[in-house]
């Protein structure tokens, strides 16, 4: 018995007509009566009562009508599933990002994302390190969105990463409002040699917190911490209570943070790559369905920013 045997009985059973069943399935009547017979044989049931015009199911044929109707209905759908699957329209994608990335980046990528694919499980996953190779080489996330200090972890990247620039920005001195150089436009890092700084730990940003002491001691000095915090947001309330100054990436300016002076730093090495990051031999549908999401809400940030 094969799958086509049993639609040819499912035409049959629901035009109760032979002649009407062949031309629905595309064949002539006679090799049409002769499956059902066969398939009859087969089961060692009847299915069908003929008569020179009338045809009708039997109570087994009722009976077998009803499954095989739900059987397709599975059937069908599990064709469907498997269809959207290979889209990258069902499934599910971990997101890991560091916390500076919400304040700009994720909410876009994440609406975009869900309105194009509302039927895909998107798993946000918030990371204390701003860039952990393993977790994507080891298949605990799918994509990361990091901020990468690329130097020390190119050998990372050569073994079986690929990237995507998402933002480049500016990094900004954080300041109370009430600081000396608060408003008066771009700093010279120099100028804030004697300040206190307020820096987040090398063991949890190691990138971001390398990337501030090298602008640093280009200025000329290092700085001198007063304060460590993890979280950017933790760092800015302290800045706010005049603990000390910080170095942030620009995308905080969007935010009102009441007492905080954000001011832009002259030097052109005062930038910082939010970079998308996963595995070079990734096969996924959605991942892949995500990184053309995200390419095409990154082409429009640029487009409107031009």
């Amino acid at each position: 018995m094969e799958l086509r045997h049993l639609r040819y009985f499912l035409a049959v059973a629901e035009e109760l007509h032979f002649g009407r069943a062949a031309e629905r399935l595309n064949m002539a009547q006679p090799p049409l009566s002769k499956q059902i017979r066969d398939l009859e044989q087969e089961l060692g049931i009847g299915l069908f009562r003929r008569t020179k015009r009338h045809v009708a199911l039997t109570a087994a044929g009722s009976t077998l009508q009803v499954e095989l109707q739900r059987m397709f209905a599975q059937l069908d759908h599990a064709v469907l599933s498997a269809q959207r699957a290979s889209r990258g329209e069902i499934g599910r994608l971990r997101l890991g990002f560091v916390s500076s990335a919400a304040y700009h980046v994720l909410p876009a990528i994440s609406r975009a994302f869900r309105a194009a694919y509302p039927d895909v499980v998107l798993e946000l996953h918030e990371q204390t390190a701003d860039f952990r190779p393993e977790s994507l080489l080891e298949g605990t996330l799918d994509i990361g969105l990091y901020r990468v200090d690329l130097p020390p972890y190119r050998p990372a990247l050569d073994s079986g990463l690929r990237t995507m620039t998402v933002l480049r920005e500016p990094l900004v001195v954080a300041m109370a409002d009430s600081h000396r150089l608060a408003g008066r436009g771009p700093v010279d890092l120099a100028q804030l040699a004697a300040d206190p700084w307020i820096l987040i730990p090398a063991q949890i940003y190691p990138g971001f917190h390398a990337q501030i002491l090298r602008l640093c001691r280009t200025a000329g000095f290092t700085p001198r911490v007063a304060q460590e915090a993890f979280l950017i947001q933790t760092i800015v309330g302290l800045v706010a209570a005049g603990i000390g100054v910080a170095i942030v990436p620009g995308s905080l300016r969007q935010l009102c943070w009441p007492g905080v002076a954000m001011e832009p730093i002259r030097s052109p090495e005062a930038l910082s790559d939010l970079v998308a990051l996963w595995r070079q031999d990734e096969d996924s549908p959605v991942v892949s369905a995500f990184l053309r999401t995200l390419e095409r809400v990154v082409s429009c940030d640029l487009a409107n920013e031009a």
